[in-house]
C-alpha cells in the first residue's frame, strides 16, 4: 500500500483545476444566453448554416457553442494530465496548466468576434497540453522504473 503525500504547492494545481472548471462552466452559460438572444431552440446544438447568412446573431450563437465544444472535447485529457503530472510537479503543472487557460481565454475571445480566425489568438495555449502530456509520462516512466 502506498500513500501519497501531496506538497502544499499541489494547491496551486488545484487552483488552476478549478478555474479551469469554472471557466467552462462560464462559457456554457454563454452559450445558453446567446441561445436564448439568437432563438435557436433545443434541441438543436447549432444554428442551421443557411440561418446564419440572414441572421448575424445565429452565426455569432455558432461561434459560442464551437467555442464551447472545442473546449470540451480535451478538457477531461488537460484535467486528468494537470491532476496527474501536479502529483511531482505541482508548479510547473499548474504553471502549464495557466498557460492552457489563458490560451483558452483568448481563444473565446477571438472567436466569438465572429471571425473564427482569430480563434489562434490562443493557439499558444497547446504549449500547456503538451507540457503537462510530457509531464504526466515522465510520472508515468518515474514509476514505473522505481520498481525495478
Amino acid at each position: 500500500m502506498t500513500t501519497i503525500v501531496l506538497a502544499p504547492e499541489y494547491g496551486y494545481t488545484a487552483a488552476v483545476a478549478l478555474l479551469s472548471i469554472a471557466f467552462v462552466a462560464f462559457l456554457g452559460g454563454r452559450v445558453h444566453k446567446y441561445r436564448e438572444f439568437a432563438q435557436v431552440p433545443l434541441p438543436f446544438p447549432y444554428a442551421d448554416a443557411s440561418e446564419c447568412k440572414d441572421d448575424h446573431k445565429k452565426y455569432i450563437f455558432n461561434c459560442y457553442q464551437r467555442v464551447h465544444q472545442n473546449t470540451l472535447e480535451g478538457f477531461a485529457a488537460y484535467l486528468l494530465t494537470l491532476m496527474f503530472a501536479g502529483l511531482q510537479y505541482p508548479i510547473t503543472s499548474a504553471a502549464f496548466g495557466g498557460v492552457w487557460f489563458v490560451g483558452r481565454i483568448l481563444y473565446y475571445i477571438g472567436y466569438t468576434t465572429g471571425d473564427p480566425t482569430k480563434r489562434h489568438y490562443g493557439t499558444f495555449g497547446h504549449v500547456g497540453e503538451f507540457g503537462l502530456l510530457g509531464l504526466s509520462a515522465k510520472v508515468a516512466f518515474d514509476l514505473i522504473t522505481s520498481q525495478a
